[in-house]
């Protein structure tokens, strides 16, 4: 166990982001798969700029890759594209 308060308070502050990245995380994660399971172009429009934005703000934050939050956006729009 840590002896430093300083480190003590890393310890605190490690657990909280953590929790708070796991929480972004997984409500990202199924902001996308309800994306993905829509099958009316129109509905699969409005909701996409809400999933980019959380998907930049986990990419912003170091939680997912830059290139992996690119990834996760173009795949969408293809799958937006392809609905009618």
């Amino acid at each position: 166990m840590a002896n430093h308060k300083s480190a003590l308070k890393r310890i605190r502050n490690s657990e909280t982001k953590r929790l708070r990245n796991r929480y972004q995380h997984k409500t990202t994660r199924n902001a996308i798969k309800k994306l993905r399971d829509m099958t009316k172009k129109s509905d699969a429009e409005k909701l996409f700029p809400s999933v980019a934005s959380m998907i930049d703000k986990l990419a912003k934050n170091n939680v997912i890759h830059n290139n992996k939050a690119a990834n996760l956006k173009s795949g969408l729009m293809k799958h937006i594209a392809t609905l009618k």
